[in-house]
């Protein structure tokens, strides 16, 4: 019973605590790429599940199909990673690396952003898209700088973001293709109806 209680205790605190994260995985893109979607840094559960917003409570990859108006990809990484090259869709992370309690934004401390340089150079980007508050106040500070060009605010897809919001799922994508319609990748995928 005493060890029972002992490791609630060092699990209570661990998420406490402070952990450094350095990001694993490269972009997701090609020449072809028109806009690119960044979120702060992953998740525990999507490095845990060893790709761009894994964590099943996530709604990232349904957000994105119903805005395109398609099917969500299959959950594979094979899939989702095929999927955001057939839609023109890059993907990456604004951080490079940072010290966050768990998955809480709003903990983030000593960041450094990633070298967006080459990805812009050799695709055909040409809107930025940051999804949740933390990731474009990061991006505007930290990188819009360098590369001469800010970011575009999305609503977080993340569960934190929509215990807030009764369909928020909804609201996401209302967000979500207002702000598409700004691009020439929405403008291939017009047909969306709601």
């Amino acid at each position: 019973m005493n060890r029972k209680r002992s490791l609630i205790k060092t699990t209570k605190k661990a998420k406490s605590e402070f952990i450094h994260v350095i990001h694993p995985w490269p972009p997701i893109y090609d020449e072809n790429s028109k806009v690119l979607l960044l979120g702060s840094l992953p998740s525990p559960k999507s490095l845990a599940s060893g790709f761009y917003y894994g964590s099943p409570q996530n709604i990232f990859w349904s957000t994105l199909a119903k805005t395109l108006g398609v099917d969500e990809p299959e959950k594979s990484k094979e899939a989702r990673l095929s999927f955001a090259l057939k839609h023109r869709v890059a993907i990456w992370i604004t951080l490079k690396e940072a010290d966050i309690i768990g998955a809480q934004d709003s903990t983030i401390k000593n960041p450094v952003p990633n070298d967006f340089s080459d990805i812009l150079k050799n695709s055909q980007i040409r809107t930025i898209f940051t999804e949740g508050k933390k990731a474009t106040e990061l991006f505007n500070k930290l990188a819009a700088p360098k590369i001469g060009q800010e970011s575009v605010y999305l609503p977080s897809t993340s569960p934190a973001n929509r215990a807030h919001r009764p369909n928020r799922f909804l609201w996401n994508v209302g967000i979500w293709l207002k702000t598409l319609l700004m691009t020439d990748l929405k403008r291939k995928y017009c047909y969306c109806r709601f």
